[in-house]
């Protein structure tokens, strides 16, 4: 029973064009490269780090119109939830739900992950500085919300200790890419809802 979950493709190619933004985002959930070109240094680390630690695979190639980066993130969020949501297809066998707390240093950060088919995010994560690089700290919160608006999923991240800006992201990042990883895990055959199904 648990082959035949497996033997469906999870995987999801697309592309978003607007007139501030080309972002092409190609995920597999059951694993491969992480690549991530974006023009934004820090958030390529953080796609980095999330494709990693999801331990899936991930393509981000992105251009912005350099209207301080907000448009280009947000859509590179907007992108990748769409192909998460994709790739999970009916959802059948998966674990559904997940669970982290992720630390670096001073920070950490706890994540929790409901691939229910609907969307809420619960972000209480602060930074003491506006920037990380060319990527505003304020954009880490909009870019989780253009995440799970898209891949309609719930997420809860919460931030526990910690007061380096850098850590703090990183620790989100981290913590919201291990929880997911459990969430997408196939553990059986069955959709894992008393509704039989989750949309």
């Amino acid at each position: 029973m648990l082959e035949t979950a497996h033997l469906v493709h999870r995987r999801a190619s697309l592309s978003r064009v607007t007139n501030e933004t080309s972002v092409e985002v190609a995920v597999d959930l059951d694993g491969g490269a992480v690549k991530a070109t974006t023009g934004v240094d820090f958030l390529d680390h953080m796609l980095h780090a999330l494709g990693t630690h999801a331990a899936i695979g991930l393509t981000v190639v992105a251009k912005g119109d350099g209207m301080d980066n907000h448009h280009l993130i947000e859509d590179v969020g907007i992108a990748l939830g769409s192909a998460i949501h994709e790739a999970l297809g009916d959802k059948r066998g998966i674990a559904r739900f997940g669970s982290m707390m992720a630390p670096l240093d001073d920070a950490l950060v706890a994540a929790s992950v409901d691939l229910s088919g609907r969307p809420y995010l619960n972000f209480r994560v602060n930074f003491l500085r506006e920037n990380l690089g060319e990527m505003p700290t304020e954009m880490v919160g909009e870019f989780f919300r253009a995440v799970t608006d898209n891949a309609k999923m719930t997420l809860h991240l919460v931030q526990m200790n910690g007061h380096v800006a850098h850590h703090l992201c990183e620790a989100s990042f981290k913590s919201f890419a291990r929880a997911f990883g459990q969430a997408k895990a196939i553990v059986g055959n069955e959709i894992p809802s008393t509704k039989g199904v989750l949309e």
